[in-house]
């Protein structure tokens, strides 16, 4: 052959082998791709699906979630009822140990269950599992697998069907489905698998033998990393009598799904060598991080802990708690999106108001108000409203946290309706540390103005004083207008106590005068020049017979009359008086508002928005952590009397539905 033939040859074997290799690696990258394109995803929290260990024994065995944003601090949905009814999904009435996942295509969702009622039929039998499938998180379809009577041949004897977990098959391009078996004359524990159809509403084929443990196994998970299939599982250790010496969170590992699976006899579990027992592990990856935790259910202690690990080789020594409002048994977690916890929030409630706060206006949360209080998943307090064209703008205080014992606020909140039924949150616009001036950190009542096409929000900060801020837009993000107090303690020149210079509100007059009135025990006033950040003028008190004053001064305007209401005594009611000036004299017309339920102070605000005058207040009415320093707004409908007196404000649940 000459020199250019085998030149041909060569180079069209090294063409070949190339392609060989590209289509090796191509294949590589899409095998790891498809294992990891949930993880490529922008995830903000977390979706724990489990069972309750505490409670009532009949309605223990039922599905429910909780949600996280660190994956650390857990709160249960639904108060921690079903989401999903034992007796209508599943066979026996009870299911346990919910495994859920998110499909290859990040917007279906694919769960299994143990389907068993021991509370009613105890621990011998049990038929089989549950499948389900969503594309919302809120909808399921199931059906029920009986294994002995889909294929008696194999599972004539079958006793457990426990722990089912699903996972995608890259090669097979199918959903896998496994649990653990165990059959009445036998008491080895296997793990069987078999495909899921593509409705995922049955299996393709007969379960088949997947792996088995050198002593049996159950609780089986799966997870895929850096080219391996780490196989988690309870295990145990026997002597030479078979007598079990040790049990604990062991782990195989294998190439494939198919095997073979190559057992590893270390234990993971920082219990194991403690004789604690542990069972219902599931290891699950952090969002944005490289971090995994292997988290399982120390079911005698009541305890759900977690270890950490980067390699899923080594984890963390000792054990973590999560912090939760629930007590978990066997379970499972997945990543979820903003937008995926707003939905649940829809329809069961509880999620933490920090994943389900607004980062950008491309990230806005709308929701629907249900009655009074109108916003339930975060507390709220002192509001205030302006209309800008078809649109009511709310602008509302924010208590930190449910079941607090004092005032702990440190930021503002804005909210906006066209209809008064569908609301919308807007990232937080203003927070106290805007303010270096104020030194309290304390977020106190506040209230907006527009003016000159800006829009200004007065804010109190407790005893560091009254300052102001400015925006172009009423969702801000605003910014302090001054650098330092519009108002301080030192404006309030009859009163003596450090908290006096607090809840501005704003009232424009017909003429265009801007107006402010503060205080607490003592109402002040003052107008404001047209730059709407400075006082123009003295600064005048409010006094008249029958004015108890205790805070939160508010003035609007109805057929010619002046309306200012304001707080009165402790607890606080709401009372009025009129005027036929806006600088008095002012007469006192009675009681408006009673006190807000369970919260000692109140605070309104009042609107008319397209022909309907409304009652903004609070109360502390969130169940069950609402109360005085951890409130609520509320929205009531409001109605003048022929002679322009208000008729008395009636707090309702149904609110202005």
């Amino acid at each position: 052959m000459n020199t250019k033939s085998n030149s041909f040859f060569y180079s069209c074997k090294c063409i070949k082998q190339f392609v060989l290799i590209a289509a090796l690696l191509l294949s590589a990258i899409g095998y790891v791709s498809a294992q990891n394109s949930k993880n490529t995803e922008k995830f903000d929290g977390y979706l724990f699906a489990y069972f309750e260990g505490t409670g009532k024994a009949r309605e223990q065995e039922q599905i429910r979630f909780a949600v996280s944003e660190n994956a650390v601090n857990w709160f249960a949905l639904n108060q921690n009822q079903p989401v999903l009814r034992s007796e209508v999904i599943s066979q026996t009435g009870g299911v346990r140990d919910p495994h859920i996942l998110r499909g290859e295509d990040g917007k279906s969702f694919y769960m299994v269950a143990t389907d068993m009622f021991t509370h009613r039929n105890g621990w011998d039998n049990n038929p089989g599992i549950v499948m389900l499938k969503s594309d919302n998180l809120l909808d399921w379809k199931h059906s029920i697998i009986d294994l002995e009577k889909l294929y008696p041949k194999k599972f004539k004897n079958v006793k457990w069907v426990w722990a089912p977990q699903t996972i995608y098959d890259p090669k097979a391009k199918k959903y896998l489905v496994y649990f653990t078996v165990r059959f009445h004359n036998d008491e080895k524990l296997d793990f069987y698998c078999a495909y899921a159809n593509k409705d995922f509403s049955a299996f393709e084929k007969e379960p088949k033998l997947m792996f088995r443990a050198k002593y049996g196994a159950i609780d089986g998970d799966i997870i895929y990393k850096d080219g391996l299939y780490h196989f988690f599982f309870k295990g145990n250790t026997k002597d030479a009598n078979g007598k079990e010496i040790k049990n604990g969170i062991l782990k195989a590992v294998g190439k494939s799904l198919q095997g073979p699976w190559k057992e590893e006899f270390e234990y993971l579990d920082a219990y194991a060598a403690k004789g604690v027992s542990v069972e219902g592990s599931s290891v699950f990856k952090l969002n944005n991080s490289d971090e995994y935790f292997l988290m399982y259910d120390l079911y005698r202690d009541k305890r759900f802990e977690f270890q950490r690990s980067t390699d899923l080789k080594k984890f963390s020594a000792g054990p973590e708690s999560f912090t939760k409002n629930f007590a978990p048994r066997h379970g499972s977690v997945i990543s979820i999106t903003r937008d995926e916890a707003r939905r649940l929030q829809a329809r069961w409630g509880g999620v933490p108001e920090t994943l389900l706060q607004p980062t950008s206006d491309a990230d806005l949360h709308r929701f629907e108000a249900k009655g009074n209080p109108i916003i339930t998943h975060k507390f709220t307090a002192d509001p205030a409203a302006i209309v800008k064209g078809d649109t009511l703008w709310m602008f509302i205080g924010h208590d930190f946290a449910g079941n607090q014992r004092n005032y702990k606020m440190k930021d503002w909140l804005a909210f906006s309706t066209t209809d008064m039924k569908t609301f919308t949150e807007h990232p937080v616009p203003l927070k106290i540390t805007d303010f270096t001036w104020a030194t309290s950190g304390d977020a106190f009542a506040g209230h907006v103005a527009e003016r000159n096409g800006k829009y200004y929000w007065y804010i109190s900060t407790n005893w560091t004083g009254i300052g102001v801020a400015v925006a172009d837009r009423p969702q801000g993000p605003y910014k302090d207008a001054l650098g330092k107090p519009l108002l301080t303690n030192k404006d309030c020149y009859d009163s003596s106590h450090s908290w006096a210079c607090i809840d501005p509100a704003i009232f424009t007059d017909d003429d265009g005068t801007p107006w402010i009135f503060w205080g607490n025990r003592e109402c002040y006033y003052a107008k404001l020049k047209d730059n709407m950040i400075e006082i123009e003028g003295e600064i005048r008190k409010i006094d008249f017979p029958g004015f108890s004053f205790t805070e939160a001064p508010w003035v609007h305007k109805y057929n010619g009359k002046y309306y200012l209401t304001y707080a009165s005594e402790f607890p606080e009611k709401i009372a009025y008086a009129m005027a036929d000036n806006i600088q008095g004299p002012w007469e006192y017309k009675g009681i408006l508002n009673e006190i807000a339920g369970n919260s000692n102070t109140n605070h309104q605000g009042i609107v008319e928005f397209k022909g309907q005058w409304y009652f903004l207040y609070h109360n502390g009415g969130i169940n069950t952590d609402g109360g005085s320093f951890s409130r609520s707004v509320c929205i009531d409908k409001m109605y003048y009397n022929a002679d322009g007196t208000i008729r008395k404000i009636e707090m309702t649940t149904k609110g202005v539905q």
